[in-house]
């Protein structure tokens, strides 16, 4: 189920372009064609400390407006999610609307609880979104166990907005 050694963010090439590619629809003010399905994510780099960019698609809305829930495919060899595990502080925007807030990773259980729930209401996406990123969960236990997993499974990350405003 699943395989640490398969996969892996792409460094380069022409699926890092694409995978890049709604970055520059936000950066030209097109990110509402995006919808409510894609959060553009700004965090820090670790290292750097300059700005970074990702887009992501939103698993679910959390509670409280403007929270969203997000999942690490490459778990952590994602630099999105080492970058926010080191800075939790984060900008973000769904469609037009702009937050700054806090990247809170989920405890392994609710994570993967989370993510057996999402399965279970989009099963052919989330089968096709686990295959992309290297990992072949069958049953809702497959897909707690990579939830729960932070290194090589696909933990998630809640975004919360500041309650003082966007």
């Amino acid at each position: 189920m699943i395989n640490p050694l398969r996969g892996g963010p792409p460094r380069g090439g022409l699926r890092r372009a694409v995978l890049r590619a709604p970055v520059a629809l936000y950066r030209m003010g097109l990110g509402g064609l995006l919808g409510g399905r894609m959060v553009l994510l700004t965090h820090t780099g670790r290292v750097s400390g300059q700005p970074r960019q990702v887009v992501l698609e939103v698993v679910e809305r959390g509670r409280e407006p403007g929270s969203l829930l997000i999942a690490s495919g490459y778990g952590g060899r994602s630099q999105w999610f080492r970058n926010v595990l080191a800075t939790p502080r984060v900008r973000y925007q769904v469609g037009r609307r702009r937050y700054t807030g806090t990247a809170v990773p989920l405890p392994p259980e609710e994570s993967g609880r989370r993510l057996a729930g999402y399965a279970d209401r989009h099963p052919r996406l989330a089968a096709r979104l686990m295959k992309a990123v290297g990992h072949g969960p069958r049953t809702a236990a497959d897909y707690r166990a990579l939830g729960a997993d932070r290194c090589h499974g696909v933990p998630l990350v809640e975004l919360r907005p500041d309650t003082t405003g966007h």
